[in-house]
């Protein structure tokens, strides 16, 4: 599933080429009646009828979630889930089977679709007011490019739970996900298995710094594609370059040489230098 980096770059490219359109007409394709939601507030009202000449004012994230702010105090919330993609292309484009829903605009050659395979992404339209109420959103943790240290060291020190589990917890910190838990834990040298109370004011500070620090270098390479994911203009990331821990079972450690360990941890794979990142 697309983390905060992955997120965040089909954010700017949204903002890149959607902001301030005028939406002309939505149409879903074979869409599955899963995929699309919109408040209670709209009644029986259709979905492509409601977005219809509404304006774009700006594209935001929050946690895994895009967040297209429209005219008439309306928001469109988009979740990628595990394969959704958004694509702005040239209305000559063949349409294709997955393209689940497709976004004209007021005198514009392009046109922006939803493109999701396995079609477990969502688009949900909410009033304003009634947005922040919404499960997936209201319950979300602070961000990791935003939280100040000293709130990210109480939040650890606060909680007695495994770190790889409390990372992957949306509303612990919204954002991270398997690959960037493993990563910044790896170049910490933390267990995924240490409880979070456990751990010193020092290596938390440590921890902070070297999640920041991935997640904006990640963001500068368009974020890591080692399965589908791609922006908004078709092309991958290119961070899986730089992965040291996550998929690389079997791979020699870079401080050590020993091999990356995998390990189901809380139902979920982690995978660590069994030497560096001693329990």
């Amino acid at each position: 599933m697309p983390e905060l980096p992955e997120v965040e770059t089909v954010v700017r490219g949204l903002r890149k080429t959607i902001k301030g359109k005028i939406i002309k007409r939505v149409t879903l394709n074979n869409t599955p009646k899963s995929t699309i939601l919109l408040g209670k507030s709209f009644g029986e009202k259709q979905f492509g009828k409601v977005l219809r000449n509404k304006t774009i004012k700006n594209i935001n994230r929050r946690g895994k979630n895009i967040l297209i702010e429209l005219s008439n105090d309306l928001t469109l919330w988009a979740h990628l889930k595990m394969t959704g993609h958004f694509f702005f292309l040239d209305k000559k484009e063949p349409i294709d089977k997955h393209d689940l829903v497709i976004f004209d605009f007021r005198n514009d050659s392009k046109n922006l679709r939803f493109n999701d395979y396995r079609r477990f992404g969502r688009l949900r339209l909410f009033k304003n007011n009634e947005l922040w109420e919404q499960k997936g959103l209201k319950e979300l943790g602070e961000e990791p490019l935003e939280i100040p240290v000293e709130n990210f060291i109480k939040l650890f020190k606060n909680s007695k739970r495994m770190i790889k589990p409390a990372l992957l917890d949306q509303s612990f910190l919204a954002g991270l996900g398997n690959i960037y838990t493993d990563e910044t834990l790896y170049q910490c040298k933390i267990h995924p298995k240490r409880i979070t109370s456990t751990i010193s004011k020092k290596k938390l500070k440590e921890l902070h710094a070297t999640i920041q620090k991935m997640l904006k270098f990640s963001i500068s390479k368009m974020g890591t594609s080692v399965d589908s994911f791609s922006s908004v203009n078709g092309k991958p990331g290119q961070y899986q370059k730089y992965l040291k821990a996550y998929n690389n079972e079997g791979e020699p450690c870079q401080f050590c040489n020993r091999k990356i360990k995998r390990e189901k941890i809380g139902s979920r794979s982690a995978h660590f230098c069994p030497r560096c990142q001693r329990l």
